[in-house]
């Protein structure tokens, strides 16, 4: 090595220690045995590098070009040729073609992509997130006048909400007052009426047999009274393991455990290092739970341990893996707190292997580096929860099942982040893992709730400004703090109350009975970085949209006018076949299925099912797609008619997708068909 080589390759070695403290998880002199050192950058995708650090660990959120600095500084320090750093337009070329290949694989990137140039220029619906460097006086200053002026002014912002909420429900109250002093059943109209006064009692029926069966055998466990059926599922072989009036708490294996179910909870590390639940559904009469070592999280790499269970089980003795997603400000809960009619309950008793995924943060944020008062913490948004916390899930229930595709069932955002991982550019490999996607209320077009006032205001304020009002770590935590003090009661009335109000959401569907259970498991923590995706000024609230811009859409519009007269069915030229418009998606996508609610003022469901129809996305199959008209954005999950509606057909879709090895591997489903989509 010449004298020149060796100045410049100490250069950079300076240049990388200096990079390299500037993105590990503190000062390295104030660290020991380097834990939390950063060395290098991997690429997740071509857009999302994480840190690598030296105890073998993940720091999330670095920007893609501090992210490309300091693999090429730890390449040149090394001595390594720095091929990669400048290159001629016609090499960027090659380059973004190479990046294109790569995406193919659903697993880790190869390695050369962690010397690739960065990207010109970032999508405009997914910005950059900010870097925060480790902690330092100006930084921790920082940090703390945002958490003083988040708490205040979000606080203030709650306040009004609630205000809100509690002035405009005077009329109803108002009415149902006068109801009750005119000897009127103010209840009377509701559509299931009498359904809900027959589901009452069967409870009551229920709580009254398990405390006299508990006075004569001093035991829960002797319960063995069959119990009353609340829907067309057979309930015999599935004993309730709990009992008694409802306890109203937020604890999903207790309802699971109240039709007869177990559950468990499996921890599951993201490739940035965040640590997020996952929930098992089980037998207790014919499956052992699993050890705390078997549930412990594996590490941040995916798709790469292979199959581990069940790969040569018999035919016909394994259960089909679901896996259930949910929706902004919600758990996994929100899939179990309908007794026999929660869709996951329903979803096992006819035979699927049933897991449940909670993304990032949810009640109790974790992390393997970070703690809750670092901003690095919440540097994330809905990109990070699709291409990071959605192949985790998919990981570890592939692996823990010996199946090479499962069922993904998702409802709004969980929607969303599964539309972002598969459309190209951001993780399309992932749907040779998928074998169909249940969609519930897809939220991929705004609806026009997104007009309100107080979304409006989110929608104006600066990001600057916005940061000063809702922080940059968790998004008005003060919601959290109250779930804890609350009385659940209480606490269930007020959600409903609040979120009727946000999103124009009635209870006329749901088993008013057991309403304050579904409040239980909501709101969760949330990242402040990813309300502002949401409604701030620059992503979805002002392209109304999760994948395209205002611009690409009226462009797609022109370019269809413009062509009308030359067009065939769906969209396609007569001389070419050639759909019009950019798809999002590639022919790796799994066949979707979707179920819209037709009153939902949330989203808009309708739009998005028009683009499939109009042959915007000729690589994907819809295998099913049904509007309820009646429906609005919860009613897919909590109306009293909702399995009939929709989880009897989410049941028939996943069996009908399946491949006929699963098929003949996989027990019978209840009430399922051979018929092929």
């Amino acid at each position: 090595m010449s004298q020149t080589q060796v100045s410049t390759s100490i250069q950079a070695a300076k240049r990388y220690a200096e990079l390299s403290q500037q993105l590990s998880l503190a000062n390295p002199d104030a660290l020991d045995n380097d834990t939390g050192v950063a060395v290098q950058a991997k690429f997740i995708t071509p857009l999302d590098p994480v840190i690598e650090t030296a105890d073998g660990n993940r720091l999330p959120a670095v920007p893609v070009e501090e992210a490309h600095k300091i693999n090429a500084l730890k390449s040149k320090a090394d001595g390594q040729e720095e091929s990669l750093i400048k290159c001629t337009s016609q090499e960027k070329e090659k380059e973004k073609s190479r990046l294109s290949l790569l995406e193919k694989d659903v697993s880790a990137p190869d390695d050369s992509l962690d010397l690739a140039l960065p990207p010109v220029t970032s999508h405009p619906l997914f910005p950059p997130l900010p870097l925060y460097g480790p902690p330092s006086l100006l930084r921790n200053a920082h940090c703390l006048f945002f958490r003083i002026t988040s708490f205040f002014l979000s606080t203030g912002f709650l306040l009004v909400i609630v205000l809100g909420a509690l002035f405009t429900s005077i009329p109803t109250v108002c009415d149902r007052v006068w109801f009750w002093l005119t000897f009127r059943d103010p209840d009377r109209t509701r559509p299931f009426y009498e359904e809900e006064h027959r589901r009452a009692a069967a409870r009551q029926r229920e709580a009254q047999k398990w405390q006299q069966s508990n006075k004569r055998s001093k035991t829960q466990h002797q319960y063995r009274e069959k119990p009353d059926t609340l829907n067309n599922v057979s309930q015999d072989k599935f004993v309730p393991l709990e009992g008694g009036p409802d306890k109203l708490v937020c604890d999903a294996r207790y309802y699971a455990r109240r039709v007869g179910l177990e559950m468990e909870k499996f921890k599951v590390q993201t490739e940035d290092g965040f640590i997020i639940d996952l929930w098992h559904l089980y037998d207790p009469n014919k499956q052992q739970p699993h050890s705390e070592k078997e549930k412990g999280d594996k590490g941040p790499n995916i798709f790469q341990n292979g199959l581990q269970n069940g790969e040569n089980t018999p035919p016909q003795s394994k259960r089909y893996p679901v896996l259930l997603i949910h929706g902004l400000l919600q758990s996994a809960g929100a899939y179990c707190c309908n007794d026999d009619d929660s869709l996951a309950f329903y979803l096992h008793k006819a035979g699927y292997d049933v897991w449940l995924g909670n993304n990032r943060a949810g009640f109790r944020p974790q992390h393997t580096l970070l703690n809750y008062s670092d901003p690095r913490m919440w540097s994330w948004n809905i990109r990070q929860m699709g291409v990071m916390d959605l192949p985790a899930f998919i990981s570890r229930v592939l692996s823990e099942t010996g199946f090479h595709k499962l069922g993904l069932v998702a409802h709004s955002q969980g929607t969303t982040q599964t539309f972002v991982a598969l459309a190209k550019g951001q993780r399309p490999g992932l749907g040779e893992k998928i074998s169909v996607f249940c969609a519930l209320a897809p939220a991929v077009y705004a609806g026009p709730l997104i007009g309100k006032m107080y979304f409006k205001f989110m929608k104006v304020i600066s990001p600057a400004m916005f940061r000063i009002f809702f922080g940059i770590h968790a998004f008005i935590p003060l919601m959290m703090v109250m779930h804890g003090l609350l009385p659940a009661k209480l606490y269930g009335w007020m959600g409903y109350l609040v979120f009727g109000f946000l999103f124009n959401w009635t209870d006329r569907r749901w088993d008013k009975g057991i309403r304050d259970r579904f409040f239980q498991f909501a709101p969760v923590y949330v990242s402040s970085e990813s309300m502002r995706w949401w409604l701030g000024r620059e992503c979805f609230a002002k392209h109304k949209c999760i994948l395209s811009t205002k611009e690409e859409d009226v462009q797609e519009d022109s370019s269809r006018d413009s062509s009308a007269k030359s067009s065939g069915p769906l969209g396609t030229t007569k001389e070419t076949g050639q759909e019009k418009g950019t798809p999002w998606y590639d022919e790796r996508a799994p066949p979707f299925a979707m179920w819209i609610a037709g009153s939902d003022g949330l989203v808009d469901g309708r739009r998005l099912l028009d683009r499939f129809e109009q042959g915007r996305e000729p690589h994907v199959n819809v295998v099913r797609s049904k509007v309820i008209e009646e429906y609005e954005h919860l009613d897919v999950l909590w109306a009293i008619d909702s399995i009939e509606k929709v989880g009897s057909e989410v049941k028939q879709v996943i069996w009908q997708t399946m491949s006929k090895e699963d098929r003949q591997r996989c027990q019978s489903i209840d009430g399922v068909t051979d018929t092929p989509i």
